[in-house]
């Protein structure tokens, strides 16, 4: 895992050789206002210089993996893995430290290897984040069962759950996002195939959100429904925000410690169903604006859900069954996860109807005390279970950041 700047001979997809400043939640790695960036190009000619989207970087190594408190990307690339029949521990350990190693490369804007496609030639790291995380399977595959920590296991069945198998699960889960949509193919293709004989591939999703820059001011991203999403996330400026979202240093598996687990779920949402619905029902299955996500309370996004609140005719303003309602911590003991979506279309089925809705992914402590409390109460009587269909799942331990010289569970895979 080198950080080393490319030498002028490296035909490389691309290169930063400006300044990087400091900045955003959680420490990440801003490339500095003004794009002081540019990228030596294969053919030898001067070097054309970065936009601050495109020279933003975020680095690999650090206390957690990237991709968890860093801001939302533009574009996402989810992928699952299986262990090849007859790879085990050695096999995983070297594929984790070839994924590991280029990640950092491509992170820090450089080629992937001497087999680099190209594909992403001109382009700076634009955000480029490599998350890794291992399923519950993963353990049995690599003779590890006694070193997986219970938070891996199975998730209860909800009665909307509609999960396909094939596109559920895993051993090894990659998540991939960037603000450039040509960088973050370049990183998933990468990926896909250092995995070589090691590991095949067991399902792959894509995503997308409003590109930075888009809005006169950083916004909070809107799904296919048109709802903000994420009004309630908890933020790192919280006391208790590393409690609720990382493992803590005192946890029996040490090798999770500072690691996070993500909670994926394939979304469809029905919009044909929703449109059909006017603005003031939208709003009210929501228990929001749909205009500026404000409590139906009032207010403005950030503003408390006034939930005992009345209206003239003695009803709740905001309904029982509304999701804001039913989701909320206070409603749940305090359950709190990070959320970081991905919406998606796959095209237009047969019927005309839409093949879209969210790639909800969600980081947390502990599933146990974040995800599956919350859902089992959504399950029972959110009114925007009417309008979405679960049709995907998946549990995966993402271990903590790796230090320099280390790779991503190498604690695990050599302790």
């Amino acid at each position: 895992m080198s950080d080393n700047p490319v030498s002028d001979k490296d035909i490389s997809r691309r290169r930063l050789i400006g300044t990087v400043g400091a900045a955003g939640a959680g420490g990440l790695l801003l490339g500095a206002a003004g794009g002081a960036a540019a990228h030596a190009v294969a053919s030898g000619d001067a070097p054309a210089t970065l936009a601050t989207v495109g020279s933003t970087g975020v680095p690999f190594h650090g206390t957690h993996q990237a991709g968890i408190t860093t801001p939302l990307q533009a574009r996402g690339h989810l992928i699952a893995f299986d262990l090849a029949p007859g790879a085990g521990r050695k096999e995983a350990a070297a594929l984790m430290r070839r994924w590991s190693t280029l990640a950092s490369e491509l992170m820090a804007g450089r080629a992937a290897g001497d087999g680099d496609t190209g594909v992403a030639l001109d382009a700076g790291p634009s955000s480029l984040t490599v998350t890794f995380g291992f399923g519950r399977t993963f353990f049995d595959r690599t003779g590890l069962v006694a070193r997986r920590p219970q938070e891996l296991d199975p998730l209860p069945a909800f009665s909307s759950d509609q999960l396909d198998a094939k596109r559920s699960n895993g051993d090894l889960w990659v998540q991939i996002g960037a603000d450039d949509a040509l960088v973050a193919f370049h990183a998933l293709r990468a990926v896909q195939k250092a995995a070589g004989k090691a590991a095949r591939v067991r399902w792959q999703m894509n995503g997308f959100n409003r590109s930075p820059g888009a809005t006169g001011k950083p916004m909070t991203v809107r799904n296919l429904m048109g709802q903000l999403d994420g009004t309630r996330n908890p933020k790192p400026s919280e006391p208790d925000f590393d409690r609720r979202i990382f493992v803590p240093p005192m946890t029996e598996h040490a090798w999770m410690a500072g690691g996070s687990y993500a909670v994926i779920r394939r979304i469809r949402m029905l919009l044909d169903d929703w449109e059909q619905l006017p603005l003031k029902k939208q709003e009210q299955v929501i228990g929001r604006r749909k205009a500026d996500g404000a409590p139906l309370t009032g207010g403005s996004e950030t503003t408390e859900l006034a939930l005992d609140r009345t209206g003239p005719d003695g009803k709740l303003i905001i309904p029982g069954n509304a999701h804001a309602r039913i989701s909320a911590p206070e409603q749940n003991g305090g359950a709190a996860m990070l959320r970081r979506p991905f919406s998606f279309h796959d095209g237009i089925g047969a019927d005309g109807t839409p093949d879209a809705g969210l790639l909800f992914i969600c980081w947390q402590a502990d599933p146990l005390r974040g995800f599956v409390p919350v859902q089992r109460k959504l399950d029972r009587g959110d009114a925007l279970s009417a309008f979405i269909r679960h049709e995907a799942s998946g549990l995966f331990a993402a271990p903590r950041g790796p230090q320099e010289g280390e790779y991503v569970g190498q604690l695990l895979l050599e302790s």
